[in-house]
């Protein structure tokens, strides 16, 4: 489980494809403080830590994700949005986040707003996943408040600590976001589908 506030960007090593999988290894600030078995979102998706050294920690992304997300199209060098577990008795700054991507979107739009930002996000609606205004919309495992949803469009306003700290400083027209839809609403969607 994670609240979707990103803790830090690590930087990809290096990919090395092994069969359907793919092992990412990535150098972070948070390394010394990760164990082997331990859960970490990268881009939102949560994967297993499996090998570590003193500056670099290893993950795998098995076929299913590379499938569903955006981890497919990393390259060495590029950075990545981190987030540890969080700790259960710790004070929930977020949403509800589970590290399980539902699917990619392509950034469509951005554009300034007196000192912030709103991109603006379309996705496949045939899979079902709902926006809802003022809901929360997870976009590369940051946790984020839906403004401006359709149907199979939204927008998110980004005030510059979350743009000068995640990835969203290096979004433009056309990027490939992993997208993780409100838990809750989900559920609610699926209820009210099975009537």
């Amino acid at each position: 489980m994670f609240t979707g506030i990103i803790e830090t960007l690590g930087k990809v090593t290096s990919l090395e494809a092994k069969g359907g999988n793919l092992d990412i290894t990535i150098e972070s600030n948070l390394t010394s403080e990760l164990k082997i078995d331990q859960s970490v979102a990268h881009n939102g998706v949560c994967l297993t830590v499996v090998s570590l050294t003193d500056t670099t920690y290893t993950v795998t992304a098995i076929a299913e994700t590379l499938k569903k997300t955006n981890l497919k199209s990393l390259k060495t060098n590029d950075s990545i949005n981190l987030e540890r577990a969080m700790i259960l008795g710790s004070r929930l700054d977020g949403h509800i986040v589970q590290g399980h991507v539902d699917q990619t979107g392509e950034c469509t739009d951005v554009r300034e707003d007196n000192g912030s930002w709103i991109f603006s996000f379309t996705y496949d609606s045939a899979t079902g996943n709902p926006t809802i205004e003022k809901g929360s919309i997870t976009i590369d495992g940051t946790s984020l408040t839906v403004v401006n949803s359709g149907k199979n469009t939204f927008e998110v306003a980004i005030i510059p600590y979350t743009y000068e700290h995640t990835r969203f400083n290096t979004y433009k027209v056309g990027t490939v976001v992993n997208l993780e839809f409100d838990v809750i609403g989900k559920y609610v969607a699926k209820l009210m589908g099975n009537k």
